[in-house]
């Protein structure tokens, strides 16, 4: 896969985060893939949050749906060919 194409396929499901680690071109998509990993573990950690009782419902819910907009925010910044920080979570590295 081209660079443009491993920067979108790794936003849209943790399966696409997979196949772009794996398939994708890896050192030149290296900021897309690190700028997903950490949207889905941040869903990853809301969906756990969902398992308490009442609120954790409520919170899962609003995490989940800032997960959706942070996702379709680096898939028009990988469109655009853009390596733009997302917001709150684009400081966060766990690539090197």
């Amino acid at each position: 896969m081209n660079k443009k194409t491993t920067d979108i396929v790794t936003y849209i499901t943790w399966v696409g985060l997979i196949v772009a680690i794996i398939l994708g071109d890896m050192n030149e998509s290296k900021f897309h893939i690190n700028q997903a990993m950490v949207i889905w573990l941040a869903g990853l950690v809301f969906a756990l949050i969902g398992l308490i009782p009442v609120v954790g419902g409520v919170i899962a819910g609003i995490g989940g749906l800032a997960c959706l907009v942070l996702s379709v925010l680096g898939i028009l910044s990988a469109v655009k060919g853009e390596e733009k920080p997302l917001p709150l979570i684009g400081g966060i590295k766990i690539l090197k």
